[in-house]
């Protein structure tokens, strides 16, 4: 590519804005953004292992563990012991846990189908595997 700064300022900015569209939509729950993206991994992922969470987030477990508590008071997430490895805990959604991660959902579902209709129908059909190749950078 001829001109890295010109990528380099799109990108800065596209984060910028996708995360002041995501604090936008998060602060209308009363949630934290990390209280949120863990009932999101947790939502679409079933009842997972801490560890399993942690690593989806890009967290250590520790750190976790106070968002878990906090979202456990809330009546958010519940614990529950691994029924095959009983040294391990698993998370879960409640009903009203439920209830954030779908409507949070929809929303996502929504941003998406407005990013898609920004684009032609050759360059959404490219778009997935174009983001999965620069995720697979980090």
């Amino acid at each position: 590519m001829e001109n890295m700064e010109e990528l380099t300022g799109l990108l800065i900015e596209f984060y910028e804005r996708f995360s002041s569209w995501e604090q936008g939509v998060v602060r209308e729950t009363g949630l934290t953004l990390p209280q949120m993206h863990t009932l999101e991994i947790i939502g679409a992922t079933g009842n997972l292992r801490m560890k399993e969470v942690a690593e989806k987030m890009g967290v250590t477990t520790g750190s976790l563990t106070v968002l878990v508590d906090r979202l456990v008071r809330a009546g958010l997430v519940e614990r529950k012991p691994d029924e095959k490895d009983r040294r391990s805990i698993r998370v879960g959604l409640t009903p009203e846990g439920r209830k954030h991660f779908e409507g949070h959902h929809l929303l996502h579902l929504q941003l998406s189908q407005d990013i898609a209709g920004a684009l032609t129908p050759e360059e959404a059909e490219r778009f997935p595997q174009m983001l999965t190749k620069i995720m697979a950078q980090f």
